[in-house]
């Protein structure tokens, strides 16, 4: 049976110990609607699973990893059970990748925002292009870092650091990233496939095992903090949809132009 088949957001390859999961909505710029979260989550359940698979590659089809949450989806978005729903789907999918006891490595080219960068933050190595696009941008629709985003970044950054990048916006390139170790590996454009080759290659050649062992165990003892997170996380998206400036920033979003924020 063609694994692909069941999907009809992502696509998924197998290869030896690796499963390579790719966002598949090149026409939206791999933004994550609902049913993208959904596949998403069922297929790295399923990967979870599977013993043969040592390594989880994502990646993104087209012209970018992912442009974050479907904005447009997010304006015919319902109550707070259906918004409380969906955060919890965006939870699970964080965990999943943060404690799966595999190695996880993320591929970027293009964008990576908001939701998506979350997401690829939760993997253990970030490969990006040196033309590439990470954005915590949230601040521009008046909302917050969803996806275990405030844990990943102080993982990576400090508190100070990551509060300064998700406070401005600000999109860095791929070298820049590098340099603020948000990112594993900085490499020239076009060359992403190889350089994830490559680092699968030298992985397959120490033992892995010992390697997932000790990701486990760094899991185990942030975990619980990941967990508070995710929560607060929820409280405070569904806080801030509730304000002017969110109502605002979606409108603008849509209208292609500046918000005109009031801190309401």
């Amino acid at each position: 049976m063609n694994v692909n088949a069941l999907y009809e957001t992502i696509k998924i390859e197998k290869k030896g110990k690796t499963a390579t999961v790719t966002l598949n909505r090149p026409q939206s710029l791999n933004s994550m609607n609902t049913k993208m979260m959904r596949e998403l989550l069922n297929c790295l359940k399923e990967i979870e699973k599977d013993e043969e698979i040592l390594i989880v590659v994502l990646k993104g089809e087209g012209k970018g990893f992912s442009s974050g949450g479907d904005i447009k989806e997010m304006l015919n978005l319902g109550g707070e059970a259906e918004f409380s729903e969906i955060m919890e789907v965006i939870s699970d999918l964080s965990m999943t990748l943060y404690t799966m006891k595999k190695l996880t490595i993320t591929g970027i080219h293009g964008a990576a925002a908001g939701l998506g960068l979350s997401l690829a933050l939760a993997t253990d190595y970030i490969i990006c292009e040196e033309d590439s696009k990470l954005a915590m941008n949230f601040i521009g629709i008046g909302l917050i870092p969803d996806g275990g985003g405030h844990f990943f970044l102080q993982e990576r950054l400090g508190s100070g650091r990551a509060k300064k990048l998700m406070w401005t916006g600000k999109v860095i390139e791929g070298q820049e990233a590098l340099m603020k170790k948000l990112v594993d590996e900085a490499i020239p454009s076009g060359k992403l496939d190889r350089a994830i080759e490559k680092y699968i290659t030298e992985c397959l050649q120490k033992p892995l095992m010992s390697i997932v062992e000790s990701k486990s165990i760094y899991a185990e003892l942030n975990k619980d903090r990941l967990e508070k997170t995710l929560q607060l996380e929820k409280e405070g998206q569904w806080k801030m949809r509730q304000t002017h400036d969110h109502q605002e920033g979606i409108r603008a979003f849509v209208e292609k132009r500046a918000p005109q924020f009031k801190g309401q």
